[in-house]
């Protein structure tokens, strides 16, 4: 039977440590205190506990709540980008384009010279045709009076005359030559032919003094023959004559002769002969 060992307040050596780690409670204190302490602690733990898992609900939620708007940005963006990859235009050679570019203003400038080339004849044509037209209108308005005219003349209702010079024009030529143009007409005698000559004489000042020249004169030929007319209602003959320089004309003098009647003669004063004026008139 082993005696008693006395008990000594300072642990041995020997005696292995224990690996509980020893309490912070301050020496002195009640046992049974701490007892109720832990006791109370015991009690408020599951309040704490539940208290604290909320925060971290929430928090865990707000943080799954930003991932997903960032994963969503994050796939608009990449989406948009994918997109504009995709319609963008793809870059070419700086030199490549700006050949096309040189090609395509020159092919719109010639296309604008060739329209303004196009605008410039059509305006020609235009004018040219409305030229035309106003030409034709007008020949087309003569020749209605000269059928009116003819009408008349011929007509049941005309007024009757004998042989007479409806009409005389003188248009100059080169120099000193005119060219005349004499229109015959009558309806006295319907049916019957009308023939004879035609011969002119013009007066005049020249040198300050009056002058008359015959058709020898201004025809410059010795015996020179009249004009020949043969017709049964009108006609028209033509001619030439040459004035002397220095003379202002005044008057022509017509000279009708027949081969059967007598001479016939008609005055036009020289304006109203160089007048250019149509026959129907």
């Amino acid at each position: 039977m082993n005696a008693a060992l006395p008990p000594n307040d300072t642990p041995s050596n020997d005696t292995p440590t224990s690996d509980t780690p020893t309490s912070d409670t301050p020496s002195g204190s009640d046992p049974g205190q701490e007892g109720a302490d832990s006791g109370d602690a015991g009690q408020h733990d599951p309040a704490g506990a539940d208290h604290v898992s909320i925060e971290e609900v929430v928090a865990h939620n707000h943080a799954l709540a930003y991932g997903l708007l960032a994963v969503f940005a994050l796939a608009l963006l990449f989406g948009g980008w994918g997109l504009w990859r995709v319609l963008a235009p793809k870059p070419a050679d700086a030199h490549v384009q700006l050949q096309a570019q040189q090609r395509k203003a020159n092919a719109l400038e010639q296309r604008v010279a060739t329209l303004g080339r196009s605008d410039q004849i059509s305006r020609e044509a235009n004018r040219d045709l409305q030229g035309t037209l106003a030409e034709r209108d007008e020949e087309i308005a003569g020749l209605r009076a000269d059928v009116a005219f003819y009408e008349r003349f011929v007509g049941s209702t005309a007024k009757r005359h004998g042989l007479n010079v409806h009409q005389l024009q003188l248009e100059q030529q080169d120099g000193q030559a005119w060219h005349f143009t004499a229109t015959l007409t009558q309806n006295l005698n319907r049916g019957a032919v009308n023939t004879g000559k035609l011969t002119l004489t013009v007066e005049g000042s020249r040198d300050g003094k009056m002058q008359k020249l015959s058709w020898v004169q201004l025809r410059q030929e010795p015996d020179a023959p009249g004009v020949d007319y043969s017709f049964k209602y009108f006609q028209q003959v033509e001619g030439d004559i040459l004035l002397p320089e220095g003379l202002q004309p005044i008057r022509v003098v017509a000279h009708l002769d027949p081969q059967r009647g007598a001479v016939q003669k008609q005055s036009f004063t020289w304006a109203e002969t160089t007048a250019k004026t149509s026959v129907t008139q």
